[in-house]
Order: structure tokens, then sequence, then C-alpha cells
């Protein structure tokens, strides 16, 4: 889709929520059966909801507008007031959604120190304090896949199925924020319904690789799912005639998650041109998905980013010195032909 991304000549490396949605994604949006959700009447929302509670292989699922919105379900699901979770340094609940843990749920964040977010089951063992009244106790542990911060890294089945058996020792349930699961599985091989089997429930994204305009599926136990369904109204997240935006993520479960490959394929193309950029140090290697992190030596990350965006190309500022760029369905590999050589004028 080279060109697509393409507004005012402008290249929107910045994130994957960026998409707009496809001529097709529209007619089946404009075109979408609705009711009342919250009466449960959208005849949509509820064939988006069963389709991506069959793929994961989990009982139920529910509509919600964010990613974030069913992290939070999650910790407060979970957990109690005064509680613990266990989670990555770097990873999205802790870093990125507004201290909604405490704020919503009274829940403290325990860290975990892993390698480009993928912890171990010893990390994590580590980490659980023993029964004492000084101590919050730990009830969930929290995985990010892939994880952002960790230039999209994704976590091994191996990995994940250790640190599963782990918690479950210890009776803590586990929480996968799969934002970004889809292109995990692109990644790895291994299927979305392998990853969720074990995860007691899980947040899974339609408006970033997927490309639909909004939304995101808190999935899990029918039990816990008819328990988030009250939270989600007390949070706002109630939506009368949802199914308009349930269409388009519904479009994109059915129709975007196989061509992934060529994001990723596009992201190493990236990768492999800023590496040759002398000064430029690639963060989080190997790349395995769509994440594209870099830091720049002697370059303030502000200046760099505001002379690529008179480039006709915009990235995202993470630090002083460090840029992320993030491939998505509306790049080609012409707009990473045209990307490198605007890095180059800005950084050679």
């Amino acid at each position: 889709m080279s060109g697509f991304a393409i507004v005012g000549a402008m290249i929107d490396l910045r994130s994957d929520t960026v998409t707009r949605p496809t001529p097709e994604m529209r007619v089946a949006m404009a075109n979408a059966e609705v009711g009342d959700d919250v009466f449960r009447e959208d005849p949509t929302v509820m064939a988006l909801e069963r389709e991506t509670a069959e793929l994961l292989g989990k009982e139920a699922a529910l509509f919600v507008p964010s990613g974030t919105m069913g992290n939070e379900l999650a910790v407060r699901l979970h957990t109690a007031s005064g509680d613990e979770i266990l989670c990555d340094a770097g990873c999205h609940i802790f870093n990125h959604e507004a201290g909604g843990a405490a704020a919503l749920a009274g829940v403290t964040c325990r860290l975990l120190h892993g390698n480009r977010g993928i912890f171990t089951a010893a990390d994590m063992l580590a980490a659980i304090r023993p029964s004492d009244v000084h101590f919050s106790p730990v009830k969930a542990v929290c995985v990010e896949n892939s994880n952002n911060s960790g230039s999209g890294s994704v976590w091994p089945i191996e990995s994940l199925a250790e640190v599963s058996g782990a918690a479950k020792s210890r009776g803590l349930a586990v929480h996968m924020d799969g934002a970004r699961l889809w292109n995990a599985s692109v990644a790895s091989g291994v299927s979305e319904k392998q990853y969720a089997g074990y995860c007691d429930t899980l947040s899974v994204c339609f408006s970033k690789g997927l490309g639909a305009p909004v939304g995101s599926a808190f999935v899990g136990p029918k039990e816990l799912v008819e328990r988030a369904r009250r939270f989600r109204k007390m949070w706002g997240g109630g939506m009368r005639q949802a199914g308009i935006l349930a269409a388009g993520a519904l479009y994109a479960l059915r129709n975007n998650r196989r061509r992934m490959h060529e994001d990723h394929a596009n992201a190493r193309k990236l990768a492999g041109g800023l590496a040759s950029i002398t000064g430029v140090e690639l963060l989080g290697v190997p790349l395995q998905t769509n994440i594209v992190r870099f830091r720049m030596k002697g370059r303030e990350a502000i200046g760099v980013v505001a002379g690529l965006k008179d480039q006709g190309v915009r990235v995202l500022a993470t630090g002083p010195d460090s840029i992320r760029a993030v491939t998505h369905l509306e790049i080609g590999s012409a707009d990473i032909d045209a990307a490198l050589k605007a890095f180059s004028r800005v950084l050679g």
C-alpha cells in the first residue's frame, strides 16, 4: 500500500495506531447491522466477541474501547485493593496506562527486569515475597506479547509455559497484554490460541497492526467477562450502537492478520538501512516484528524528530537520544526507501 500513509507527503512511522480504515473496511462499517450493546442487542458486536473468543480458545470476550481498558479490567478482576501484580519494568500496564492499576484497582506493580520484556519463571518466583503483614500479597503476573519496549520482542512459547506453570504453582492468575499478539503469532508461527492457552485472560487490540479505527477485547472465562462488563460500564466504556466500530474490527480480524509479515519485512528493511548510518545504534536486536528502536550518538531525539518531519517522515522520540519507528499496513517498501533517504539527510 505504498503511498497510502502519505497525507501531505507525510510518511507516518510514529505507531501502528495511526492506520486509517481501508475503503473495504469503511464499506463494512457503513453496512453494519447495529443495536444497543449495553442491552446486548448489537449483533455485530456479539459476532466480534464470539469470533475473538473462539480464535483464542476462550469462553467469552468483551468489546472495549482500548487495550488500556482491557488490561485494567484484568488487573481489577484478578486482585483486590492493596494487592500486588508482577510485571516487567518496561511493560505497558506500568508505564503507559496513567497509573490505572493504582487508581482503578488500588494495586501496586512489582517490577521484574527481563530481557527485552521477557522474564523467566525464576525471575518471577524470586520476586514473590513471603506471606507477611508488611507485604502486599501477589495475585497475578502480567506478560506483554509482543513487547513494545523490547522492540516488538516475542515471547517464546516455552518461556511462557514455564512462567504460567510457575504462576499456577503459587496460585497466581496470568494475564497477557496481547495488544500485538497478532504480530507475535505471525513472527513465531505459534497460533494465538496456543499463546492464550497459558493465560487466564488476555487483552487484544484491533486498532494497531490489524488496522481497525477503534477497539480491543478483554478475553477469558465467561464469569470474569460478565464481571468485566459491569466495570466497563462503571468506567464509562459502555457503548450503544457500537456495531459500526465492531464491524471495522471484525473486518480487520478476518482479513488483516495474515498480511502482517509484510510489516515485519518492512521493519527489517528499515532497521538494515538505519544500521548503515554512522552514529545509529539499533536497540532490541534481532528484530522480530514491526517495531524499530534506535539510539543516536551525540544527537538529541527531539531535534532529529523535527528534522525528519521537515523531510516528510514522522517518528516518535522515546528518550533524550532514542527514537521509535513502527511499520504498519499503510507503509509499503517504497515508503521505507523514502524514509531512509530522509534519515540519511538528517542523520548523515
